[in-house]
């Protein structure tokens, strides 16, 4: 399985960015869709999560900026990031959680490379 993550970009304080994952491979289901992101000298953290009903959770530091989305049919995950500003600024990853087709047994973890956000004037 494999994450593909695009979106990334620079922007202005205020801005907005729309980032995209698509899983594609041999998926047999996806519980949940997150987006985590690091910046500089600080840890990994969870942005927003939805699972496969459809809800959501946000991080803190940005509900009421961030939506996640999810097109299940597609397999791909965004995340509209609105009033960017620069402490948003970090390399964001997306992760997936699943069931892969050959590996029914176990939930499987799977990662996307990671895709630079930066918000700067």
């Amino acid at each position: 399985v494999q994450l593909q993550a695009s979106g990334g970009g620079s922007v202005q304080p205020g801005g907005s960015l729309r980032l995209s994952c698509a899983a594609s491979g041999s998926i047999a289901s996806i519980t949940a869709m997150n987006w985590y992101r690091q910046a500089p000298g600080n840890q990994r953290e969870l942005v927003a999560t939805i699972i496969s009903g459809g809800s959501t959770d946000y991080a803190e530091s940005v509900k009421g900026r961030f939506t996640i989305s999810r097109d299940n049919a597609k397999n791909t995950a965004y995340l509209q990031m609105n009033s960017l500003n620069p402490e948003d600024t970090a390399v964001y990853y997306c992760n997936a959680r699943g069931r892969d087709k050959r590996q029914m047994f176990r939930v499987s973890d799977w990662w996307g490379q990671g895709t630079q956000v930066t918000v700067s004037s």
